[in-house]
């Protein structure tokens, strides 16, 4: 598969279910080698991310869990049946990716850096960005769904509290993930020649 084509087949997968073919293993090994490869700038290393399984997953996800306990506080009960149908959607694959970046890097280098320190939280987005996409398109590479979801900062204290997350990394994305239940529908694209601009 050449890398456009891995592009293109990350798609946002919401139905998952356990069924996975790629084991524990394999999958650990993109998702290590995702974020190991992934560029920073002043090759910072700012992106890290927490892989959970099973029981662990559930935790985040599941009824009772942080998730639906931190929501429960901002949405009203006669609302919430989308949302729980949500979060169970999310809890039907096998894991979930936790993405943080490491904010004691990032102060380090405004301090190191003075000329540029308020371009490092920016360049942190950048890191946590790219992390997230090359994850995800190696996980479609060997047949597992994901998708990228946002429940920080709602989620943030629970998330630390439960895995012991050191209090210098920031939350900021999740991604569940598991087989491909259903294939993501059709996407629309605006023309190209629109968003890419060629001078010369």
């Amino acid at each position: 598969m050449s890398f456009v084509e891995a592009i293109e087949n990350r798609r946002s997968i919401y139905a998952l279910d356990k069924n996975v073919k790629a084991s524990k293993e394999e999958i650990v090994k993109a998702i290590q080698d995702a974020v190991k490869y992934s560029p920073s700038a002043f090759n910072s290393q700012t992106a890290h991310a927490v892989v959970l399984f099973g029981e662990e997953s559930n935790k985040l996800w599941g009824e009772g869990g942080i998730a639906e306990t931190a929501l429960r506080k901002v949405v009203p009960d006669d609302k919430f049946a989308p949302t729980a149908e949500k979060l169970a959607s999310f809890n039907a694959g096998i894991g979930t990716i936790l993405f943080f970046e490491d904010q004691d890097v990032v102060k380090g280098l405004q301090e190191q850096f003075a000329l540029y320190a308020d371009n490092f939280p920016i360049w942190s987005e950048h890191s946590t960005g790219i992390a997230q996409f090359s994850v995800w398109t190696a996980l479609a590479e060997i047949g597992v769904g994901a998708s990228l979801q946002h429940y920080n900062p709602l989620v943030d204290e629970g998330v630390q509290a439960a895995f012991d997350i050191p209090k210098n990394w920031k939350l900021r994305a999740q991604m569940p993930f598991g087989n491909i239940a259903a294939p993501a529908g059709e996407k629309s694209f605006a023309p190209i020649d629109e968003r890419v601009k060629v001078i010369g």
